[in-house]
């Protein structure tokens, strides 16, 4: 079964907000496995529904524990629903 998660990751520590963010992006990237998008909004992971949440909320957990303070605004839908890239 697939899966697809959109996650916004808001740190609401006074640390390098952006660096915070792109750390866990990179880990989730290093998943063999998961597709994982970015954009200026969110990011978003796709692959199999066991991998992907457990890497997920484990990057969730890493987080919590190393920044502190982090809201997670998340969206969870089964299947791959990733957008094609377009024609050239």
């Amino acid at each position: 079964m697939q899966i697809s998660i959109e996650l916004s990751l808001y740190p609401l520590a006074e640390t390098q907000y952006k660096s915070e963010i792109w750390a866990f992006i990179k880990r989730l990237r290093k998943v063999e496995g998961l597709d994982v998008v970015t954009n200026g909004m969110s990011t978003q992971v796709f692959g199999d529904y066991d991998l992907a949440v457990t890497n997920v909320m484990a990057e969730i957990k890493h987080v919590h524990s190393t920044v502190g303070a982090a809201v997670f605004v998340c969206k969870f839908i089964s299947g791959h629903h990733a957008q094609p890239e377009p024609e050239s």
